[in-house]
């Protein structure tokens, strides 16, 4: 199945469906994207982010996303990724300061440069 010019493309479609149909994702501060949706081989892969990475039921949205997109008669297989919240931090073994808490020193931080002396209130 070909799309024609006149009819909108599967991934745009599919995002369509995800503005109308899934709300909560943008409600909760979540973002989602359609990274592919191929008509020929029925794949579709979304990719949800922002407050989606480590929501405790993003499980459900997948889920539910899952569910209702695998009915579509041109979806065959449907792959949501959530990225987990640790990797965009860049995980435990990141040493780099996140938001000013020196992780190497177990968030203690490092107390000669963050001690701002006797004369700070």
């Amino acid at each position: 199945m070909t799309d024609s010019a006149d009819d909108p493309s599967l991934k745009e479609r599919v995002e369509q469906w995800m503005a109308r149909e899934m709300p909560i994702i943008q409600m909760h501060g979540g973002t989602s994207a359609v990274r592919a949706a191929d008509p020929e081989t029925g794949e579709v892969i979304i990719e949800l982010g922002g407050g989606c990475s480590g929501c405790s039921v993003s499980d459900v949205t997948t889920g539910n996303i899952e569910a209702e997109l695998i009915t579509w008669p041109e979806i065959d297989e449907v792959t949501v990724r959530v990225p987990d919240a640790r990797d965009s931090l860049g995980g435990p073994e990141q040493p780099e300061s996140i938001m000013g808490v020196d992780r190497t020193e177990g968030g203690r931080g490092d107390w000669g440069s963050s001690n701002p002396g006797k004369d700070h209130l």
